[in-house]
C-alpha cells in the first residue's frame, strides 16, 4: 500500500532505504531506544509501515511486552528506579522466545509478547512464523544497554535528554546516543531529522 507522502514519510523512506541497502537477505532486527515518552512506539510503527511499503515482510514488537511481572520484580528488592532499570524487563524471555527463534530464519516460530504490563498478567503466547527474509522492528526502553546492543542489526536512538530517574541511570551507565546507533530527532514528529556528529 502506498503511503501518503508527508515530510515524516519522506524521512522514513530515506531511512528505510539506508537500512535495506545494508540488510542483504535473511532476518534483520531494527531496535529503537530513547527516553520515556520520546515516541519510540509510534516511530517503530511508522518505520515498519514504510518498510512494508517497500515490499518487505515486517514484524513488530515492543519491550513493553517483555516486562517482568510485579511479583518477579519484587524479588529484586524495593520498587525503585534502579530496580526498574536493572530488573524491570525479562531479557531472558526476550532472547529465548523472540530474538533467538526469529534469527533462525523461518525454521522456528517466535513470540512478540509474554506479559501485559497494564494488567500485570501473562498473555497467551501467539507463535508466529514468517519467511526466511524478514525484518523485526523492536522498540523499547534500555534496548541499547551494553548487554543487549549486540543483538541488533540496526540500532536507532530517538534523541532527547533523560528526565525519568530510570532513564537518568541508564544514560549515566551508557548513553545510547554515543554508540554506533543512528540518532534521530523526532521531537517534532511531523519533521524528524538525523542528528549528525
Amino acid at each position: 500500500m502506498q503511503l501518503v507522502t508527508t515530510p515524516r514519510v519522506t524521512f522514513l523512506r530515506q531511512l528505510s532505504d539506508e537500512i535495506l541497502r545494508h540488510s542483504g537477505r535473511g532476518r534483520m532486527i531494527v531496535a529503537i531506544d530513547g527516553p520515556v515518552r520520546s515516541g519510540k512506539t509510534r516511530f517503530g510503527d511508522d518505520l515498519a509501515d514504510v518498510i512494508r511499503e517497500r515490499g518487505h515482510r515486517v514484524f513488530r514488537a515492543s519491550m513493553e511486552g517483555f516486562h517482568r511481572s510485579r511479583a518477579a520484580q519484587d524479588v529484586f528488592g524495593d520498587d525503585t528506579p534502579e530496580r526498574y532499570f536493572r530488573y524491570g524487563f525479562d531479557e531472558s524471555a526476550l532472547r529465548r522466545v523472540l530474538v533467538e527463534p526469529f534469527r533462525m530464519g523461518g525454521s522456528t516460530a517466535f513470540v512478540t509478547a509474554v506479559l501485559d504490563p497494564a494488567r500485570d498478567a501473562w498473555v497467551e503466547p501467539k507463535w508466529i512464523t514468517g519467511p526466511a527474509d524478514a525484518i523485526l522492528v523492536l522498540d523499547g526502553r534500555f534496548v541499547m544497554r551494553p548487554r543487549l546492543a549486540e543483538l541488533w542489526d540496526v540500532p536507532i536512538v530517538l534523541d532527547g535528554e533523560p528526565v525519568d530517574p530510570a532513564d537518568v541511570l541508564a544514560y549515566a551507565e551508557a548513553d545510547p546516543r554515543l554508540g554506533d546507533a543512528v540518532v534521530v530527532d523526532d521531537r517534532d514528529a511531523a519533521h524528524p531529522s538525523l542528528v549528525v556528529g
